[in-house]
């Protein structure tokens, strides 16, 4: 992984966040940090020079502070800066182009109370070519709050479907693993079969209901197999859930260090489970494309 991570700031407590995340991702990777801030030109045919300096400048502290404050953390990190008078979610995209990871926090200086995942950071987990790590700031009620004790295994849950052709997600899954001694989790969630319920159907035999979780299993086990085989030092669990996606994946990443789930190419590109987790969880969660 010689490709560096880059980190969207923009002076919020959730960009802060997610430049601390990067730094970390980084100095694991053994790989350079680029950070990078981005704000539209000024509105109006004429601008005065004094207010585009001026606004120059404060993305300049902005930048200079946040890779001084990493510094000072990660002697080992190696960094860059960037600043670009260009809407953020653009010029992220632009500059992703050879870097490995797109950081950003879930939502940035322009939003909310509330608000639980900005604009800019759904349009790069949607569009971006590489996989986009969202990390949000601490939210009363938020779903995977809990916070790792210090003494307890890392944890990186992998949401999988094993319908899909999704190596990529799964590598990046086993890779993090890897990175941080993390056991992964592998969630598969599924429903009962549409033939399952009908008006004429008032319950499900139990064994009806063993077989198809046992076909579930099975396309779980033989689609983590050639990755177990690939990342043999990973220790993996593999649980088959009935349950919607979104809350299983929820439940699953309580505490955990990473959440991986995959994102498709069709016009809803993030789709609703993981529009679901992004707004709900409040621990970190990797986008990555899909295969093909």
């Amino acid at each position: 992984m010689s490709h560096p991570v880059l980190a969207g700031v923009d002076g919020s407590a959730h960009s802060l966040a997610a430049a601390e995340w990067a730094a970390r991702e980084a100095v694991l990777r053994d790989v350079p940090l680029h950070v990078l801030h981005a704000a539209p030109p000024l509105p109006g045919d004429v601008v005065p020079h004094q207010a585009e300096e001026t606004l120059r400048r404060v993305g300049q502290r902005i930048v200079q502070g946040v890779i001084a404050d990493l510094a000072a953390r990660h002697p080992e990190l190696r960094t860059a800066a960037e600043q670009r008078a260009e809407d953020p979610a653009d010029a992220l995209l632009s500059a992703a182009f050879g870097c490995g990871l797109l950081v950003v926090g879930a939502r940035g200086s322009g939003g909310f109370d509330g608000l639980a995942v900005g604009s800019v950071a759904l349009r790069v987990a949607a569009a971006a070519g590489l996989p986009v790590v969202v990390v949000p700031g601490p939210r009363p009620g938020a779903l995977g709050n809990g916070v790792r004790p210090g003494d307890a295994v890392p944890r990186v849950v992998l949401g999988f479907d094993a319908h899909r052709p999704a190596d990529a997600v799964a590598d990046f899954a086993f890779g993090a693993a890897r990175s941080r001694g993390a056991v992964l989790r592998a969630v598969r969630a599924w429903a009962l079969p549409a033939e399952a319920v009908s008006p004429r159907t008032l319950f499900v035999a139990s064994e009806d209901r063993a077989t198809w979780e046992d076909e579930e299993v099975l396309r779980l086990s033989d689609a983590l197999r050639t990755r177990q085989e690939k990342y043999p030092e990973v220790t993996v669990s593999a649980d088959v859930v009935l349950l919607h996606p979104a809350e299983a994946l929820l439940n699953a990443s309580r505490g955990a260090d990473l959440l991986v789930v995959g994102r498709g190419g069709g016009p809803d590109r993030l789709g609703p489970v993981t529009h679901a987790v992004l707004h709900h969880t409040a621990r970190p969660v990797a986008v990555v494309p899909y295969d093909g």
